[in-house]
């Protein structure tokens, strides 16, 4: 059974740093898009920050581009997202999620169908 479980989330003030983790078991960590998204109160999900797990593609939302970080330990199968310079608009609820590769390679964006979700980590910056 895949489990996603995130950690890290919390409250900080504008221009502070978060990082949050997801770990993930239940299922071969390779060959998967794994991505961390949001929603705020009254906003659409966002997809914020996507790695595919065997390697070598990054996607990453206009609005976190040169502030967020999304990287893996692979032997650990945690995902992580190291936020920088965090703004009031970064406040959301974040969740991690993954969606099986099934080809060698996969480019991963948001558009994906993702299966599985973790429960989500609250996310607040204050003014």
């Amino acid at each position: 059974q895949v489990q996603l479980v995130e950690s890290g989330g919390g409250s900080v003030q504008a221009g502070g740093s978060l990082r949050l983790s997801c770990a993930a078991s239940g299922y071969t960590y390779s060959r998967y898009c794994m991505g961390w998204f949001r929603q705020a109160p009254g906003k659409e999900r966002e997809g914020v920050a996507i790695i595919y797990t065997g390697g070598g593609s990054t996607y990453y939302a206009d609005s976190v581009k040169g502030r967020f970080t999304i990287s893996q330990d692979n032997a650990k199968k945690t995902l992580y997202l190291q936020m920088n310079s965090l703004k009031p608009e970064d406040t959301a609820m974040y969740y991690c999620a993954a969606s099986y590769c099934m080809f060698s390679y996969c480019h991963c964006l948001p558009s994906r169908e993702y299966n599985y979700w973790g429960q989500g980590t609250q996310v607040t910056v204050s003014s």
